[in-house]
């Protein structure tokens, strides 16, 4: 799965994208969990996320009621991206639970090591564009794409994102759906 989201970033022949690559490889992106309890808390969970939502943003561009002016790059972009913010940001602790046996035992689990603490959308913005020019529909897709799950005051702002960039509504349905419909 890694290989195909490289090569997936690799398509869209952005400018410095081996640079951003370069980069991922150094982190523990391809290994790192998507979160720690909501969904995708397991290793490679970050990595099947962003590739769930990239298949499901395609279907959702293509079968959406109006048109979605989008380009093909600019989804794969969002999609894989969309969560880079996540690189280097679980690390594993360790706490005791009983086993089936009702003896005992440390057993590891994810907790949050946030040495970036800029936010979630925002800062995924903020690390892709220290290697990549992203376009507008890119930022505020990738910016707003955990919705109605910010702070209430960003209500407004965000319903004026998905009017103006569809597809940063369409993103938050797909990271929705990744989520709940397939537990990634």
């Amino acid at each position: 799965m890694k290989e195909e989201f490289i090569k997936l970033l690799r398509s869209t022949k952005r400018e410095n994208i081996e640079g951003l690559i370069e980069f991922l490889n150094k982190t523990d992106f391809f290994e790192a969990p998507a979160s720690t309890r909501f969904h995708g808390s397991f290793e490679k969970g970050l990595l099947q996320h962003s590739m769930k939502v990239y298949e499901i943003l395609q279907e959702k561009v293509k079968h959406t009621p109006i048109n979605i002016n989008v380009a093909e790059d600019s989804i794969k972009i969002i999609a894989l991206l969309h969560d880079i913010c996540k690189a280097n940001f679980y690390k594993v602790d360790y706490r005791n639970a009983k086993n089936e046996l009702g003896v005992w035992e440390k057993v590891p689990y994810y907790t949050v090591n946030d040495t970036i603490p800029y936010g979630h959308g925002e800062k995924s913005v903020m690390m892709i564009s220290e290697y990549i020019k992203l376009t507008p529909e890119e930022k505020y897709a990738i910016r707003w794409h955990m919705g109605y799950t910010e702070p209430k005051e960003l209500y407004n702002t965000i319903g004026l994102a998905y009017k103006k960039y569809p597809i940063a509504l369409l993103t938050h349905e797909a990271d929705l759906e990744a989520t709940y419909f397939f537990d990634i």
